[in-house]
Parts: structure tokens; sequence; C-alpha cells
């Protein structure tokens, strides 16, 4: 693995995959997520991650719900599976609710969900703003640690 180096010289990224064949087109890895990732596996081992148990899929919002609910958002995710036993299925959290905001944060679809759980929320409990048959109302939960199989 190369890094990734900006005009001016700074490690912008760490390559992980270069296609030769193709003028050089490379994937790369973030310098900040990269150094995240180090920090975690040096201290733990593993990357921690918070785990609520639901699939789910980053949803548009119709901008006269988003309005009447009064909420930024132009979109959510939209919950479409929780998973039996898991922190979200003890919860008051439903299928097809859409969740729109984290502890406060504005939850904008599925990649801003699993962002914001990570292992600063393990065991301690979240609010979850979800829209609700055109309400907005709260489930809360306690996640858990993602265990990997």
């Amino acid at each position: 693995m190369d890094p990734l180096l900006s005009s001016s010289g700074e490690v912008i990224g760490i390559n992980t995959a270069i296609i030769q064949g193709a003028q050089g087109i490379c994937f790369a890895v973030a310098s900040n997520t990269a150094q995240f990732v180090l920090g975690e596996i040096v201290r733990h081992g593993r990357v921690r991650r918070a785990y609520i148990g639901v699939a789910a899929q980053t949803m548009p919002l119709p901008r006269r719900l988003t309005a009447r609910v009064e909420i930024a958002n132009a979109s959510g995710a939209l919950i479409t599976g929780i998973e039996p036993g898991s922190p979200a299925a003890i919860s008051d959290l439903r299928l097809n609710d859409v969740v729109v905001a984290l502890d406060g944060a504005m939850v904008g679809g599925v990649d801003d969900l699993v962002r914001m759980l990570n292992a600063e929320r393990i065991a301690r409990p979240i609010e979850l703003a979800v829209l609700r048959q055109g309400a907005i109302v709260t489930a809360r939960m306690v996640p858990s640690e993602r265990v990997s199989p």
C-alpha cells in the first residue's frame, strides 16, 4: 500500500488498489479513516462499532412532509428489517420508520446512521427521532457491541 499524496506532498490517503493498465486509476482510503482504524486496532485489537440490529436504506423525504414536521432533512434511513433479539427489537422502533436524527444530530441516510454508531455509543442509551405515519416519534435503545462472525 502506497500513500496518496496531494500536489503539496501531504498524505491524504492510502492507496488500496491500483489498476496499472487503466492509466494508474487507484482506489484509496482517506488518511483520517486509516488513522482511526489503526488507532482502534492498536487499542482494542479490532475496530469496535455499536450495533442496533436493523437493515435500512436511504429514502428521500417529500418537502411537504419535512416542512410539516419541521425538520431540515431531505432524506432519512428507512428501517426495512429488525433482527430478533437486537437492541432495536426490544425498543419501540418499527418497520418502515424513517430515522431522521440520532441524539439530536441529523441522519440523512444509512451512511450517516452507520457513521454515528461508533464505539462511543456502545452500552449508552440513544434516542432516534423517527418519522412514523407523518409524525416525529422517539425510539430509545441501548446499542450493544457489534460482534464479527
